[in-house]
């Protein structure tokens, strides 16, 4: 593996509209596996702070890349990237390149918030896709719960504030919510959903629901009691209603958090997934 140190020089935003300055990484290169991690890419700044993502690099892509939503509670929290190479490693023997995107936390951020820094997160990884080895064309998002939620307003709602529509060519979501008007409110388990009430069908994935909308795979399980399996449900029909392509995977006794047999039965369906919609 080679682990990279990446500081990418200038700002992301250029004056005219849709301009974006490409942003050239300088490494330090220590050889560790046959492996590359591109660690704490900035891709934007709030109240002074960097927004990051990781970079895992295989070392024979194909030419894809997926988006991991850092995600859950709508907090997002670091770790050294090397320890999550083990959870990455089989999408990197598929050949997959993996980008491990954090977004701004609560209780200091909420959900609008969120959402807008994973589509700036998106947006970047789209314009220097080149520089990533990756096709912009083929991007996949998934994640879990609250990243899960993130990952279908990546993929039914891309608008990108302004700076004109970003595609993800596929999307994974395990037990997401999809419909944040019945969750706004104050909350001390998930201070992140303490936001004015009117912004809440502005990040609700069923509202966005669209006959473009990218092949879309839904995991849930049935006795799930945080997120009920309701949800995966009613999105699940909506996307087939509107002809997208979709499916939707209930695990049978699985809670919130598949273990055992029904985690390895949710990640083949993923791994299936992507395969069938990222690869040529």
């Amino acid at each position: 593996m080679k682990c990279y140190s990446a500081l990418f020089r200038g700002q992301t935003l250029a004056a005219s509209l849709g301009a974006v300055l490409l942003l050239v990484p300088v490494f330090h290169r220590a050889d560790v596996e046959d492996a590359e991690i591109v660690p704490d890419v900035v891709y934007g700044h709030k109240l002074g702070m960097a927004l990051t993502f990781d970079a895992f690099k295989p070392d024979k892509g194909n030419g894809a890349g997926i988006l991991v939503m850092i995600s859950g509670g709508w907090i997002s929290r670091w770790y050294p990237p090397e320890q999550s190479l083990t959870q990455f490693q089989p999408f990197l023997d598929r050949g997959y390149t993996i980008f491990a995107v954090r977004h701004g936390s609560s209780p200091r951020f909420k959900v609008p918030e969120a959402v807008a820094d994973v589509r700036k997160a998106l947006h970047f990884i789209r314009e220097n896709a080149e520089g990533f080895g990756v096709d912009p064309n083929r991007l996949g998002v998934y994640g879990g719960s609250a990243g899960g939620h993130l990952s279908l307003m990546l993929g039914l709602d891309p608008q990108n504030s302004g700076d004109g529509p970003d595609k993800v060519a596929a999307v994974v979501a395990y037990f997401p919510p999809v419909d944040l008007r019945t969750m706004v409110g104050q909350s001390r388990r998930f201070p992140a959903l303490d936001f004015d009430a009117e912004k809440a069908a502005s990040i609700s994935p069923i509202l966005f629901v669209s006959p473009d909308d990218p092949p879309t795979l839904l995991i849930h399980g049935d006795a799930d009691r945080l997120v009920p399996v309701a949800n995966s449900e009613k999105l699940h029909a909506a996307l087939e209603k509107q002809g997208v392509p979709t499916d939707l995977l209930i695990l049978k006794g699985a809670g919130h958090g598949f273990r055992g047999a029904a985690r390895t039965q949710a990640r083949e369906a993923l791994y299936a997934w992507f395969a069938k919609y990222l690869t040529k």
